[in-house]
């Protein structure tokens, strides 16, 4: 069993068995009644990028738990004067319990997990990954289906540049699904793209949609 995680960086660092624990988690909780699991616990919600779904939804989700929340944007903090990642990081570790990250540059919540000691809640960076929004989509596939095993599911659309793409074919890789993507040829990586150990398999059915025009 893998160690208990501390922060949600990629969908690869999780297994199955805790997926289907975080999946289970979220069923339980209903959004009509608040609970206090993270009462007296103070979150940041640091974005470098601009949104309306996701900061929503975390800013929501924390304080439906009893969190306090504190929103930063780039153009509005010491972001904008040059203020590094770095040194935002650290000033927020002395301030709260755990910062979710909005980053335009692939691996910049790796980062700042190497860099401070609190939990961080990756919210989607650059093109590399979203995991907030896979564990979503599975959890949206389950309430229409029982299982997640032996689904097939079609991704249309411009696969090469979205993080939410290869965030869910990381979770897919867990139940060998046929997870299909679909979209013209400037639009998705090379077959041979490494974003998974199964990726490979998931090869013929890009040759499959190649061919598609829009």
């Amino acid at each position: 069993m893998k160690a208990k995680l501390r922060s949600l960086l990629g969908i690869e660092p999780l297994d199955s068995r805790q997926i289907l624990d975080i999946l289970a988690l979220a069923k339980r909780m209903n959004p009509a009644r608040p609970s206090t699991t993270l009462r007296g616990r103070r979150i940041a919600l640091l974005f470098y990028e601009n949104s309306t779904r996701t900061r929503t939804s975390f800013e929501i989700a924390a304080k439906s738990l009893g969190a306090s929340t504190v929103v930063i944007h780039a153009t509005t903090a010491s972001i904008e004067k040059g203020e590094s990642l770095k040194d935002t990081g650290r000033t927020l570790q002395s301030i709260v319990d755990a910062i979710v990250l909005r980053h335009p540059s692939s691996g910049a919540p790796v980062l700042l997990s190497r860099l401070i000691d609190i939990p961080i809640i990756n919210a989607g960076d650059g093109m590399h990954a979203h995991p907030s929004q896979a564990l979503l989509d599975a959890f949206t596939i389950l309430n229409h289906k029982k299982s997640l095993k032996g689904l097939k599911i079609v991704t249309i659309g411009d696969i090469f540049h979205s993080r939410v793409a290869r965030s869910d074919a990381h979770l897919s890789a867990n139940w060998g699904r046929a997870w299909c993507f679909a979209g013209r040829t400037c639009c998705y990586p090379k077959p041979r793209a490494n974003w998974h150990p199964g990726w490979r398999s998931y090869a013929r059915w890009m040759r499959r949609f190649a061919a598609l025009t829009w």
